[in-house]
């Protein structure tokens, strides 16, 4: 998981971010977020939680529900669902992440250090 600060390169983040109400108050938050590639929608599927605070339990009580998630990464739209007994509500999407998701994959051109590249090895028959 990437903290704030971090150099690790796992996929999710945890750290400093805000939440944007359609009116336009902007709530500083605490999140938890981390996510997977759903291979049968053929997107990324991110989840988590925004940590309690006064001021989130303020936008819940207010029915508050549709948000901005923004994080040092980016901003994607989300609801605020499911607050759990300890004051956080749950925040998902699809497709679009609030954080750097891992992009690459290693090389299968490759087998070993003794196959060059692009080659195939010799039947052994």
């Amino acid at each position: 998981m990437n903290d704030a600060g971090s150099d690790a390169h796992d996929d999710g983040y945890r750290g400093p971010a805000e939440l944007i109400v359609g009116d336009g108050d902007v709530v500083a938050v605490d999140v938890v977020l981390a996510g997977h590639f759903d291979p049968i929608s053929g997107h990324y599927s991110w989840y988590g939680r925004v940590a309690a605070a006064p001021a989130v339990t303020a936008l819940i009580e207010r029915g508050v529900r549709a948000v901005t998630l923004r994080t040092p990464h980016a901003s994607v739209q989300t609801k605020l669902s499911d607050v759990d007994p300890w004051g956080r509500p749950r925040v998902e999407g699809f497709g679009d992440t609030p954080f750097e998701v891992l992009d690459t994959v290693l090389d299968d051109t490759v087998l070993d250090d003794t196959v060059p590249a692009n080659t195939v090895p010799a039947d052994p028959r």
